[in-house]
């Protein structure tokens, strides 16, 4: 990696050396999102009480299937700039870093409006509890108000990532992430804002990290340089960052879909220890992502690139690597959460009734996500090779028809949050073995 330019050769070097460069500030970035949510989501349960707490739970599968197509378009931006960056085709390199940033404007416009306008109606639709339906719409409202800067912080990122700079978006999380905690409790622990202000300190923090990304690409000096005052739509960059991102932002919205179903089904059990100990069961599910979600990142951007320069004999080697990493440390990470579970949901609240909801969320989901690990390697090497259609289908009949299978049938016999959260581990294993397939199928396609 030049020291000037920032950018990664991933096509040539040795490859685990540079996935690991390529990775290891990604997984402190993870580490501390992970961490700054968790920090927000104690001082709510500690300081605002555990209505507050359900409250802004029960918000997270609505605000991800709203959020989730623009956040597939990101996913386009990273492997359509890796793959022109892999070409060393300059005009197509600020075509698409152009129509990117105006993209993520126009969607955070859009968002801005479908949020605020409907929240209430989608909390309803998800029977959320009477006594806090009020409380997660006022913060969904404001969440939504500032959704832009969230935008443009993930395609700012991706751009970034495409060419194998780590090291800034960590920087600037450490700021905005430092920002929103202490905004927080500030804001609750001491002007008793609850909700108000948990949403209101995510919005300001996130405009910080939109701000900082925003002005490194500004003030780039290399192939990545951004014209914030001439954004516009490039025909051919956007209908590749669609042709790429739309099916994964469909999978990750039909995905969120199914978690709007299985919250629907915890809601219904009509208690608010119980959707307040998912909520943090979740929150602390979430630390073992950081164990493989950096190498699964990689796996997507290398093969892009490799694309991009022809380098089709890595794209295997990229594949069985990451897979390795992935797999390796999404078992220790969830062995980590699933012994230190009950110590870490004690800092999110004192009531035994809410630890012992959240433990079961931990057995049952978080322990096995090593399978959600496998599915995503396959994937997103596909996607690298250009091929997401296909997979997304596969994903959405295989991950969400599985779940919704089983809620609807299972669920009704057995009425128990067990029940609930053996949807997840299941539906990763079948789909796994459908993706592995139509990886080889795929590969040996765009190899051979």
């Amino acid at each position: 990696m030049s020291a000037k330019s920032k950018t990664m050769d991933m096509a040539n070097g040795p490859l685990l050396k540079n996935i690991f460069i390529f990775a290891i500030p990604l997984v402190f970035t993870n580490i501390l999102q992970m961490a700054f949510n968790s920090a927000d989501t104690i001082i709510v349960g500690r300081f605002a009480g555990d209505r507050a707490l359900a409250a802004v739970g029960s918000t997270g599968s609505i605000i991800f299937l709203i959020t989730s197509l623009f956040n597939g378009l990101a996913t386009g931006t990273n492997v359509v700039v890796a793959r022109y960056i892999g070409t060393g085709k300059k005009e197509k390199i600020t075509d698409s870093i152009q129509t990117s940033i105006a993209l993520a404007t126009a969607g955070g416009i859009i968002l801005t409006f479908i949020g605020i306008v409907f929240a209430k109606s989608f909390l309803s639709m998800m029977s959320t509890p009477d006594d806090i339906i009020d409380l997660s719409t006022i913060y969904m409202r404001i969440y939504f108000g500032g959704v832009i800067f969230l935008l443009l912080y993930n395609f700012g990122a991706a751009i970034l990532r495409s060419k194998g700079d780590t090291q800034r978006p960590l920087y600037f999380l450490m700021a905005s992430g430092a920002l929103n905690i202490v905004l927080n409790y500030i804001a609750i622990r001491f002007f008793k804002l609850h909700v108000i202000g948990a949403a209101a300190a995510t919005v300001i923090s996130q405009a910080v990290s939109a701000i900082l990304v925003l002005y490194v690409l500004i003030k780039e000096d290399d192939i990545t340089h951004l014209d914030i005052r001439n954004l516009y739509f490039d025909r051919d960059s956007l209908f590749e960052i669609m042709r790429i991102g739309i099916p994964a932002g469909l999978s990750g919205a039909v995905f969120a879909l199914s978690n709007v179903v299985v919250q629907s089904s915890i809601n219904s059990f009509n208690s608010t220890d119980i959707v307040a100990g998912n909520s943090a069961g979740a929150n602390v599910e979430n630390f073992v992502y950081i164990g493989y979600m950096a190498f699964q990142q990689a796996t997507i951007t290398f093969t892009s690139q490799c694309m991009g320069a022809g380098r089709l004999d890595r794209i295997k080697e990229i594949m069985v690597k990451t897979m390795i990493l992935v797999v390796v440390g999404a078992i220790i990470m969830g062995l980590a959460v699933y012994l230190a579970g009950p110590y870490v949901l004690r800092f999110y609240t004192d009531k035994p009734e809410v630890v012992a909801v959240g433990m079961i969320r931990i057995k049952y989901v978080a322990s096995l996500l090593v399978l959600n690990g496998i599915l995503d390697v396959f994937v997103n090497s596909m996607r690298g090779m250009g091929s997401s259609t296909l997979p997304t289908v596969l994903m959405v009949i295989g991950i969400c028809g599985v779940r919704l299978l089983w809620i609807y049938t299972m669920f009704p016999i057995h009425h128990t949050l067990q029940m609930i959260y053996l949807c997840f581990p299941i539906s990763w294993a079948i789909t796994s073995i459908v993706e592995f397939v139509l990886w080889i199928i795929v590969y040996r396609k765009v190899v051979y």
